[in-house]
């Protein structure tokens, strides 16, 4: 993709990303573009992780009393991210990497500082669940960024149910119309390839890529012609991402991940069979398996790894 594509797309990005959705708590409302980020943390110098988990635990349990849990922390490149616990919710919290603002608007948790000047932020509300359609084989699509933690949990909940109900249902794996990471300007054009071009080959990549986010080695494991590959990036990616954002912005999408059945936005848990009973309740005619699979209940964890999580799995990137 060119650099001048790149620029574009950020751009877009930002105005995305100042339209707020509704969250179980205020402080998590906002989600600030990825340039703004850049701008205010690239002459930061980087702090230790403790240092940023114990500003943030301080100045977030100040707000609600003290029922704030720290889950993980995860150096972004530009920013780090928090995983929280607060009211029975895992919400995500991006914080500066010298440890001095909470990205929600630009909150200082830092001693001696104060917040600089920021763009306005207009508000929209989010996207209502609407009835989902029944048909005889349902379309299935769940929209995701490569490195929303949100996104990747809900694919390795997703991937097992669709490939368990194989040709029964028209299932596929899509991208939203805009970026929130940086190594999702080349990770989505890998992904975008191998499942336009070497579609068999899929679901080994994304289950392996699924483990620690090392693309060279799922890449090697699922057998993917890197040449062939290359040559979808260089060529072809710009046409296949342009319908997957065609698709996401008609559907309204507004987060990763996002369930699409029947061309109208459906909500469902993010376990296997979770997924498996949501899709099944958008057959005219039920087949077989939707009575006979067995699949997972436990809800994946958050990023890369499968571990499990007992949090309500409901946000979104």
């Amino acid at each position: 993709m060119s650099e001048e594509k790149k620029e574009f797309s950020k751009k877009k990005n930002f105005d995305l990303l100042n339209k707020m959705r509704d969250n179980p708590w205020m402080i998590s409302t906002i989600v600030v573009g990825f340039l703004l980020i850049i701008s205010i943390t690239g002459s930061s110098v980087s702090v230790s992780e403790e240092v940023v988990k114990s500003n943030a635990l301080d100045f977030l349990n100040s707000k609600v009393e003290g029922a704030v849990v720290i889950d993980s922390i995860s150096n972004m490149g530009s920013y780090y991210e928090l995983m929280i616990t607060y009211d029975g919710n895992q919400i995500p919290v991006q914080v500066t990497l010298d440890g001095n603002y909470l990205l929600t608007g630009l909150v200082p948790i830092g001693e001696g500082v104060a917040a600089p000047s920021q763009p306005s932020q207009p508000s929209q509300p989010p996207s209502q669940p609407q009835n989902v359609p029944k048909s005889d084989k349902p379309v299935v699509e769940l929209f995701v960024m490569t490195h929303c933690p949100y996104g990747t949990q809900a694919e390795k909940g997703y991937i097992p149910t669709i490939v368990a109900l194989g040709d029964k249902i028209d299932a596929s794996v899509k991208f939203v119309h805009y970026f929130l990471h940086d190594p999702e300007y080349t990770e989505t054009p890998v992904q975008i390839c191998i499942r336009e071009e070497q579609s068999e080959k899929f679901n080994a990549y994304l289950k392996e890529f699924l483990v620690a986010g090392d693309s060279s080695a799922a890449l090697v494991k699922a057998g993917v012609d890197e040449t062939a590959l290359n040559d979808c990036i260089e060529n072809r990616y710009d046409e296949y991402y342009a319908a997957d954002s065609a698709l996401s912005e008609g559907y309204g999408v507004r987060g990763s991940p996002t369930l699409v059945i029947n061309g109208v936005i459906a909500q469902s848990g993010r376990d296997s069979n979770s997924y498996l009973s949501t899709i099944c309740n958008a057959f005219n005619n039920a087949p077989s398996e939707c009575e006979t699979l067995d699949l997972d209940s436990a809800s994946p964890g958050p990023g890369f790894g499968y571990g499990t999580t007992s949090g309500i799995a409901n946000a979104q990137c």
